[in-house]
């Protein structure tokens, strides 16, 4: 029998660091505006803040004296999150004097641009012409390398026997606690099994933990191992202790893998103290862990962006101010627009061509026929839309040519991209839907098995739902409480995100509400991504994909 243990934690949990990346930079034929000398350059990286929309500094390379192709050694480190729009800014200075005011030196030029830019560029490699006063300022060419030492993922499978009696009216309920040493002599926890109740010969589950969390890429550091019994009031009794390491463990298992468990106030008080039991190493097993820009930089996976919206009647009339699909002659955007342009703007870094299909349902033609996917252009043979500017501009355009209609099917666009995905399921291709929606489908069932067949392939699904419906049952499409099931047949992964946007739309402000909508559905995007490829075993390229 197992149990989760109280007292503070939740057995079988780590935590693993949020992704960095390292930024470096370099430029090539900078303007000289030193009379007697060259230009002493010196680089400054900077952020924009969404709420202010104003940039702040992120830090300052050095400065290369009489150097107009300077490689700076000083890096930028900053948190890279796949699901939010960062907008960075490199400013390129000639520095006149020692002073911190950028003022008091002369600007040379500048780059804007996103760091899902510099990622999803090939190899993490941006290179770009300097925008400043004079015609030619120089080029920049912005690096993103991501920090990890140790991409390592090692699953651990124990067991013990004849461990010591704590409980006095039964058995021990033991449990395992493992924690990485520091340089210090400190430990820090990074993770705990499940408790076993009532035994003193315990076979706990494997556990699976990345390498790094164990020992930062050092195999030879210590790792402690504690063995405790649980008591429901969190005072848990030790057993005892041992330590060993990633490279002892990694020979498997074997006489050196099998630890004496050791309490040290018991040893010092029984002479003849033996241990306290002892656990035993059952199996190991260490696989390689790619990170989604592993894929991405490597030039493994193009990423596609395909958008749907919603057509049908409920939205109301485009032409009254009531309406989701009203067009605002000022130009406010509306709901649907708001949408496309916060999901779209991150996404279309990630792919190379900036060429995305857009499609229509429960619209009627002036034929008079309903179509539940249909190209936004009027292309079906080409239903490819120029950037998310043309997505915009077919979505408006078809607005004015259909009448709102139904009903609500989902499952005809999402066989639309399935089928895309099935013709490419060797990773080089990654699908994304974004459907847009003002109500409840009508297709739920079809759309169940639609989206556990397409649970199979490489997609993931954003539903986003505006105005004010029940989208309660969009709940069960989303996958993060029940996995999703049609016909007793389960979903092979949750691929589905669902959000409603009024929920953001509460900030005031458009462009915060975009931003928090963005985060929101992409935060998924990368996990799903990787449980595809993790589950079909497909890694990325390895070598060089771009010139030095």
């Amino acid at each position: 029998m197992t149990t989760t243990a109280s007292g503070g934690f939740q057995a079988g949990t780590a935590v693993v660091p949020a992704t960095q990346v390292e930024i470096s930079i370099q430029c090539r034929n900078l303007a000289d505006l030193d009379v007697l000398s060259k230009s002493d350059p010196m680089c400054v990286m900077f952020m924009k803040d969404i709420k202010t929309n104003s940039f702040y500094e992120v830090g300052r390379t050095e400065t290369l004296d009489n150097q107009l192709n300077p490689n700076f050694a000083k890096k930028f480190t900053v948190t890279y999150f796949f699901e939010e729009a960062q907008n960075i800014k490199f400013e390129i200075y000639d520095v006149d004097s020692a002073s911190r005011n950028l003022k008091d030196h002369d600007f040379i030029g500048s780059l804007e641009c996103s760091l899902g830019e510099v990622v999803g560029a090939p190899g993490g490699k941006l290179e770009k012409s300097l925008q400043g006063p004079r015609r030619k300022n120089g080029t920049i060419t912005v690096r993103a390398e991501e920090l990890s030492n140790c991409k390592e993922e090692v699953t651990l499978h124990f067991r013990a026997s004849h461990l010591d009696k704590k409980d006095f009216f039964g058995k021990s309920d033991p449990y395992l606690q493992l924690s990485r040493v520091n340089e210090d002599g400190s430990y820090t926890v990074v993770h705990r099994s499940e408790v076993i109740m009532k035994t003193l010969n315990p076979t706990w589950k494997p556990f699976t933990i990345m390498a790094r969390a164990l020992c930062n890429g050092d195999y030879d550091r210590s790792i402690k191992f504690d063995c405790y019994d649980w008591d429901s009031d969190g005072g848990h009794d030790l057993i005892g202790e041992f330590t060993t390491n990633l490279r002892e463990l990694s020979r498997g298992p074997c006489s050196t893998n099998v630890f004496p468990v050791i309490n040290r106030k018991k040893q010092a008080k029984k002479k003849k103290y033996k241990d306290s039991g002892e656990v035993i190493l059952l199996s190991y097993k260490c696989e390689k862990i790619f990170s989604f820009l592993d894929y991405i930089q490597s030039g493994s996976t193009e990423m596609n962006f395909t958008v749907a919206i919603d057509f049908t009647a409920s939205n109301g009339n485009p032409s009254s101010p009531s309406s989701l699909h009203y067009l605002n002659p000022y130009g406010t955007p509306n709901q649907y627009a708001a949408a496309i342009q916060a999901v779209g703007n991150i996404i279309q870094d990630y792919d190379s061509d900036k060429l995305f299909p857009a499609l229509g349902f429960g619209a009627r033609m002036s034929d008079g026929s309903v179509h539940h996917e249909f190209a936004l252009n009027f292309n079906p043979s080409n239903p490819f839309c120029q950037g998310i500017d043309g997505v915009l501009q077919a979505y408006y355009t078809s607005l004015k040519n259909v009448q709102l209609y139904g009903p609500t099917n989902f499952s005809p666009v999402i066989n639309h991209v399935s089928r895309f995905a099935t013709a490419t399921q060797d990773g080089s291709q990654y699908f994304v839907l974004l459907i847009i929606t003002d109500g409840v489908i009508t297709d739920m069932q079809q759309t169940q098995q639609a989206i556990v067949n397409a649970s199979r392939l490489p997609m993931s699904i954003i539903i986003v739902g505006v105005g004010d419906a029940d989208f309660t049952a969009m709940n069960i499409l989303d996958g993060d409480d029940v996995r999703l099931s049609y016909n007793g047949v389960y979903a092979e992964r949750d691929i589905v995100q669902f959000v409603p946007f009024n929920d953001f739309l509460s900030r005031g402000n458009m462009m915060l509400s975009q931003a928090a909508l963005a985060k929101e559905v992409l935060a998924e995007i990368p996990d799903q991504f990787l449980s595809y490829m993790k589950k079909y075993k497909i890694a990325p390229r390895t070598g060089p994909t771009a010139p030095p």
